[in-house]
């Protein structure tokens, strides 16, 4: 009994001491990752927010920390380069640049700013060159899209009184951009099956000119 009992309460401790590193977020990325960005806005944006393209490269992972150098470039054509330290499990995300890896549809992650957020969209959209399966959310005037496998962000619109901000990824590391872009790939299938339906209309029409001259 007392063995029972022992092996019992060593259970409930080691349960206890395992939660927190059960229950740490999914890391999606890995150092030497990078991602790069192309931003637009309309209205009146502050000076220090006018920002035409951005590079964010993970510098280090050590379990949910990841480092990252983000080198932004503004419509002046001057440079910022800043450091930061996210934290998937306290909510340190910054602008959300980088969340959990793997959300599904209904999942939610904490950013400190505002609490948790919930994912409200999951669909397969092409970023960077490549076919990638995306999630996304709302939160306040701000949507957000990420990369549902690495939990990077692909996309984001910004919305204030008087202005609006728009920024997409144009190029990573990460993943590898197809060969060739999905509409030229559509359009290539669609140009094979015309020719290989006139192609068939020629061999019927000049099978039936054979047998016309035939019976002539």
């Amino acid at each position: 009994m007392k063995t029972k009992i022992c092996m019992i309460v060593w259970l409930v401790v080691v349960l206890v001491l395992a939660g927190p590193i059960l229950a740490q977020p999914a890391v999606g990325v890995k150092t030497g990752d990078w991602i790069e960005y192309e931003v637009t806005y309309t209205g009146n944006v502050l000076p220090d927010h006018q920002v035409k393209a951005a590079r964010m490269e993970v510098t280090d992972v050590s379990g949910p920390l990841i480092q990252v150098r983000i080198v932004s470039t503004y419509v002046n054509d001057t440079t910022e380069t800043t450091a930061s330290t996210l934290n998937l499990q306290t909510g340190q995300l910054i602008d959300d640049f980088i969340v959990p890896a793997n959300l599904k549809l209904g999942d939610q992650f904490l950013d400190s700013r505002v609490g948790n957020i919930t994912i409200t969209g999951v669909e397969q959209r092409t970023y960077a060159g490549a076919a990638r399966t995306v999630v996304s959310a709302i939160s306040f005037d701000n949507t957000y899209v990420w990369d549902q496998a690495t939990g990077v962000s692909v996309e984001g619109f910004s919305e204030g009184a008087d202005y609006t901000m728009h920024s997409i990824a144009t190029a990573t590391n990460i993943w590898q951009a197809s060969a060739l872009d999905p509409v030229i790939v559509y359009a290539l299938i669609v140009l094979a099956a015309i020719i290989v339906a006139a192609t068939v209309v020629l061999l019927v029409m000049r099978r039936r000119g054979k047998v016309s001259a035939l019976h002539e």
